[in-house]
């Protein structure tokens, strides 16, 4: 049985002082992504309207549109794979919220974030099997709610809010909300006092129209939510200029059943005064006063909204923590949702080959069978795998960040299994390559984790390929902090870029220069600061290309290709293997995976012949690396792919 609502209530203070003082590292690096586009949140039932402040926190510290939707939206509408995409859920396991993670997962949006309130629910066990997703994951102290959100809706916002603020340098934002709310938590306040006493004579009338400006939506949305599911009484919702444009008619016609409440802060206070002043007489009117800046402002209508929705209960005699369901309700809770049409495959075309298509042509394979292009890239794609199948390879060149160590935890070594497929590799004579951004770390990294016996015969590309020397070369790469003469001008000419200078982080090398992002921004916004700089600077004979988490300048002559050079000095010319996780110009990867026999494991070119990203569907990055190094067998001292390895 769910729990009374006072005991949900009681523990709201225990809830925000955890949300206060939670690690937010996990959902920083999140929010840090997200940042660089537009963004959407999905929610149902009370975690929607955790979705509806995630989308304001968003737009309003990043700039960018952010929307809302349910799950069944998310399932079948379009969904441009740039724009991060969000799913928020309490409790993990309803059959919403999984249907729409499993479609979404499928569909390999740029960023997928999932926050959830249970670490061991079916929704966090299956973002585990698709490493690439954002699982972000909080369970407040006081547990599963009862039929309302309540404790989880509190602390979703409030961590979400903490991080935004903290990751867009407004923590003086937060300390704002976080000294306003504390008191608002306290039962005997004499703020939540002034609103019980001034909502109380709305509850003698069967409608309750809600209006509010745009700090305090979050509120207005809850307090729908919960009226309703817990059929406590009708409730509109309306901003104060929409109520203008035609739903202030309600109160003309049913002014003597209907009353309002007024979310007033300091910032809508004139135009909240003037609207009110106009309502008939006689229609009651409560005011909850909500002061200081936005954040203050949401996560306090998110407190009223609670406290309201209990005092309003407990007059019409429903506990809305407990208001019973009925039979019926729970068929409906537990109806499938429809399969979306979007995700039809086929049938000649296995899940992982349609998956492969998908990413290739940027199409559906449906949609494509209905053009008549189908058939094109099917029949690239099996000459592709044909020619990987008969391939005997000599060697395999690997990007580092985001092909072998996953770019969010690129300053951690290499996971396990990589370093044992890896040693098994070489172990059994095959020659293998990195070709990385990096310098020294990389060396470092390979040095505590592969035998010391291995290491003669790994190469490393240094600085995209710059320098390239043995694992066991404890000399390389050079560490001079001087860009070489074509670099060094340009350096200058980066540092004086006011905006370079104040967001992004520069680091000079002999033959390479990369900027890295200090604070949030999209990659195309410090491309296109690196190339503005470089056409001003009338800069020759450089080359410019994109990571995963950084620009990177480098002078003529350095390319990835230098290290299938430096290894095509062993093997002749033999096929060499080549894996990346940014085969799309300008990415890093892009000539690396240009060769004959390039496999991608995220972004990928759109070169039919080669560069195609065969992992199972719902999967990129070093898990799909993981996958094509397992399925290869070595016999005498060359590579093959095991029969069978991407049916």
């Amino acid at each position: 049985m769910a729990r009374p609502y006072a005991n949900e209530m009681s523990k709201l203070g225990e809830t925000f002082a955890w949300a206060a003082a939670a690690d937010l590292k996990a959902m920083r690096r999140a929010v840090r992504t997200a940042g660089r586009s537009s963004l959407r949140a999905i929610g149902s039932g009370g975690s929607l309207t955790a979705a509806h402040a995630l989308a304001a926190l968003h737009q309003r510290f990043t700039g960018r549109l952010a929307a809302v939707a349910t799950p069944l939206e998310a399932t079948d509408e379009p969904l441009d794979p740039s724009v991060a995409t969000w799913l928020l859920s309490a409790g993990g396991g309803n059959v919403d919220i999984m249907a729409a993670a499993k479609g979404l997962i499928l569909r390999e949006p740029r960023q997928l974030g999932i926050l959830c309130g249970r670490e061991d629910s079916p929704l966090a066990e299956l973002c585990r099997q698709h490493p690439f997703v954002d699982l972000m994951l909080y369970p407040p102290p006081a547990g599963k709610d009862g039929f309302l959100a309540t404790n989880s809706l509190l602390a979703f916002t409030a961590v979400l809010t903490r991080a935004y603020a903290s990751e867009f340098g407004a923590d003086a934002d937060w300390d704002d909300a976080a000294a306003h709310l504390e008191a608002l938590l306290v039962e005997a306040s004499g703020t939540v006092a002034a609103w019980e006493a001034a909502t109380a004579p709305l509850w003698a009338r069967s409608t309750t129209l809600v209006l509010h400006g745009p700090s305090t939506r979050i509120g207005a949305v809850d307090l729908e939510s919960k009226f309703t599911e817990a059929a406590i009484g009708n409730l509109q919702v309306a901003d104060y200029r929409n109520f203008a444009h035609g739903r202030h008619h309600w109160l003309a016609k049913r002014g003597e059943t209907s009353g309002v409440l007024a979310f007033v802060t300091e910032a809508d206070r004139v135009l909240a005064e003037r609207t009110l002043e106009h309502i008939p007489t006689g229609i009651p009117q409560a005011r909850i006063e909500l002061a200081s800046g936005p954040s203050a402002c949401a996560l306090a209508s998110l407190v009223a909204a609670l406290r309201i929705t209990g005092w309003a209960g407990f007059t019409r005699g429903i506990d809305p923590g407990r208001p019973g369901v009925p039979e019926f309700g729970r068929k409906l809770y537990n109806l499938s949702l429809p399969r979306s049409r979007r995700s039809a495959t086929p049938g000649r075309l296995s899940p992982r080959q349609a998956a492969a298509i998908a990413r290739k042509s940027g199409v559906k394979p449906g949609d494509l069978a209905a053009s008549g292009e189908l058939d094109r890239w099917h029949e690239a794609l099996t000459g592709f795998e044909s020619r990987l199948a008969e391939a005997r390879f000599a060697g395999i060149v690997l990007d580092y960040d985001g092909t072998v160590v996953d770019t969010r935890h690129r300053f951690e070594p290499a996971p396990k299994a990589m370093i044992a497929e890896l040693a098994r590799l070489a172990d059994a004579g095959a020659r293998i390559a990195v070709a990385t951004g990096r310098g020294r770390s990389v060396r470092l990294d390979l040095q505590k984790s592969l035998p010391r016996l291995l290491w003669p015969r790994i190469l490393i590309g240094y600085y995209n390929g710059a320098e390239v020397a043995s694992l066991d070369d404890d000399g390389a790469p050079d560490g001079s902090a001087k860009p070489c003469a074509a670099l060094l001008p340009l350096s200058e000419a980066l540092r004086r870029q006011p905006e370079l200078a104040e967001c992004a982080r520069q680091e000079d090398r002999p033959f390479q220069i990369t900027l890295e992002a200090t604070r949030v921004m999209p990659e195309s916004r410090l491309w296109d600061l690196a190339r503005q700089v470089i056409l001003m600077a009338s800069a020759e004979g450089v080359n410019v290309t994109r990571s995963s988490h950084s620009v990177d300048i480098v002078a003529r002559g350095v390319s990835k290709l230098n290290v299938i050079r430096r290894l095509r000095e062993s093997v002749g010319d033999e096929p060499i293997l080549a894996i990346g996780d940014r085969g799309r110009w300008p990415g890093n990867d892009y000539e690396l995976l240009r060769e004959p026999f390039a496999l991608g494991v995220d972004e990928i070119s759109v070169d039919p012949t080669t560069c195609w990203h065969l992992g199972e569907p719902g999967q990129r990055g070093p898990s799909v690396t993981l996958d094509y190094l397992t399925a290869l067998e070595v016999a005498g001292g060359r590579l093959r792919f095991a029969q069978g390895s991407f049916r």
